[in-house]
């Protein structure tokens, strides 16, 4: 009735692009080690909304903008570069000054509230363009020609799109925590927040270098 077709597919490929190592699987992990379940949970919620706003951006045409605007495109792309290495110059500090609990609670690398953690998880995926593009590219080729809404068969992919990530992600936190029992010794730490904050330098580096499709 919405104007589907190949749903298995849909569904695949969703679950082949959650699985694929990027910044959203990346910094649910490290906030699910840093922060436990509740953690990985509330980062995994902010990035579910960022992902509520790309697919709202795809179906009324905000993505369409930035496809065909290399200034909108890249205003967003510098600002969620910017925002990654913010993140990565947080863990890294951590790595190589480490300071007492009460002020690395306070740092950039690990949040102070869950609430501080969604808000992060968000502008990590609302502040990456190619999330927004993907959108744009992937929706349409499983919608029909011939469906009698579009926008509404946009809309409803994307919230297939937003509900199966979302449940990836809280398998993942539930699959990750446990290995937060391990209790390493504080070189070990610093070097886990060190390997961290380099994979967010590397992401933000990739994200600065993107070109649109």
């Amino acid at each position: 009735m919405l104007g589907f077709r190949d749903p298995a597919l849909f569904a695949f490929t969703v679950l082949v692009l959650n699985a694929t190592p990027g910044v959203d699987l990346v910094f649910t992990i490290a906030r699910t080690l840093q922060q436990g379940i509740r953690g990985g949970l509330a980062a995994g919620a902010g990035i579910s909304a960022g992902c509520v706003v790309h697919a709202l951006g795809a179906a009324f045409g905000l993505a369409a903008l930035m496809a065909t605007s290399a200034a909108a495109f890249n205003v967003v792309k510098w600002a969620g570069a910017a925002y990654l290495l913010w993140l990565a110059l947080g863990m890294l500090r951590s790595a190589a000054w480490p300071a007492a609990p009460a002020a690395r609670a306070n740092s950039a690398a690990v949040p102070t509230s869950l609430a501080a953690t969604f808000r992060q998880g968000l502008l990590t995926n609302v502040l990456n363009p190619k999330v927004a593009i993907f959108f744009l590219a992937l929706l349409p080729q499983f919608i029909d020609a011939d469906a009698p809404h579009k926008t509404l068969a946009f809309l409803a992919l994307g919230g297939w799109f937003v509900a199966q990530s979302a449940l990836f992600l809280v398998v993942l936190v539930l699959a990750v925590a446990p290995l937060r029992r391990w209790q390493p010794r504080a070189g070990v730490r610093r070097a886990l927040d060190g390997v961290s904050g380099l994979l967010f330098l590397g992401l933000a580096a990739r994200l600065a270098w993107a070109e649109r499709a």
